[in-house]
């Protein structure tokens, strides 16, 4: 398996990925989204193919954190896998590859809806704890934060998903 950063050549196989993985095109048409705002960062933007063909992709881009002050931090999604290759640490992969990127760029701090069995795994934690808010009502234990090395106390407040969120 291989992962690199998406290329413009990989926008449709990305694209099939989201439909396939989630059964409709919400998330592909988030990634189409996000990557015409500014809130897109190309070098987070991953694929993880097997013999050239895309299997999965992760999508890490700003949203903003508002408290005291607006920040922008890092909210992981979408995140998807081709189902014929699901459960075979494709996923886990691509959450460690981007989150090494996403320390190496000096990001604070990344923000994740999601299964918290999946997600505790690689550190992330109610984002309660760390006194940030989710912008929608879910149960505290799936919306998660995974505090990075520049983390400082001052990420505090309520998350603000960008527009390109409004149809998910």
């Amino acid at each position: 398996m291989n992962i690199r950063c998406e290329t413009l050549a990989d926008y449709p196989a990305i694209a099939e990925v989201n439909i396939l993985a989630f059964g409709q095109e919400n998330e592909a048409k988030l990634v189409e989204a996000i990557r015409h705002s500014d809130c897109y960062i190309p070098e987070l933007s991953l694929v993880a193919e097997i013999d050239g063909v895309v299997v999965g992709h992760i999508l890490f881009s700003y949203i903003n954190l508002v408290g005291e002050e607006t920040l922008q931090v890092l909210g992981l999604a979408p995140m998807a896998v081709l189902p014929q290759f699901q459960k075979r640490l494709i996923g886990s992969a691509l959450v460690k590859a981007g989150l090494e990127i996403a320390e190496a760029r000096g990001e604070a701090i990344v923000i994740v809806l999601g299964h918290p069995h999946f997600y505790s795994r690689f550190g992330f934690e109610p984002s309660v704890n760390y006194q940030i808010e989710s912008p929608f009502p879910v149960p505290e234990e799936f919306f998660m934060v995974k505090p990075l090395p520049s983390y400082h106390e001052k990420y505090r407040g309520k998350v603000v998903y960008p527009r390109a969120f409004d149809g998910v």
